[in-house]
């Protein structure tokens, strides 16, 4: 979605569209959060205004989401839900070093041009709004170690090893042999 700088005026205006998944499964599926993809088109509802050069924007996404379980490698149903807000300045006024960036210029970007595409902020919105661990459900038990048996559906019996915490210490060392 593009909104032109000229229709954006000290008035507040929304807008409400969606945003297709394409784009983000395939970011998903090369970086480093591979365990999520979107399952159809991402909700946006947006509301905006401008303060001088200034673009401000307050809204909310809304994704359903497939998940591979961290626990137990199950695929579930998840959402991907949140409100954001940012502000955008002209490139041309923007800070000149942005490695000193404060927590709170996180919700602060620039622009150039005469167009604002609210793609890739959006995209951003979704990534943040995803866990950084997705959990199929809060108590997921996994995968058993020995033999790989889902510990949620059923029990295995496999004997559970259980060490002495006071030998911890010599599990790290390395014993080299002549």
């Amino acid at each position: 979605m593009k909104l032109r700088l000229d229709d954006i005026t000290a008035e507040a205006k929304e807008t409400s569209f969606a945003e297709p998944e394409s784009e983000i499964n395939r970011i998903l599926g090369q970086g480093p959060v591979r365990e999520y993809r979107v399952e159809g088109p991402i909700a946006v509802s947006v509301s905006y205004y401008r303060a001088g050069t200034d673009l401000f924007f307050r809204g909310e996404i809304q994704a359903r989401t497939a998940a591979v379980c961290a626990r137990c490698a199950e695929e579930f149903d998840a959402s991907a839900a949140g409100p954001f807000r940012f502000v955008l300045a002209p490139k041309a006024i923007g800070p000149a070093n942005e490695k000193n960036l404060k927590v709170d210029d996180l919700e602060f970007s620039l622009y150039d041009g005469d167009e604002i595409d609210l793609s890739p902020l959006v995209r951003e919105q979704i990534m943040l709004s995803l866990p950084t661990r997705p959990l199929c459900h809060e108590d997921c038990r996994g995968l058993c170690p020995q033999c790989g048996i889902n510990l949620n559906r059923e029990m295995c019996g496999c004997r559970e090893v259980r060490l002495d915490s006071r030998l911890a210490a010599l599990r790290m060392l390395k014993v080299s042999r002549p």
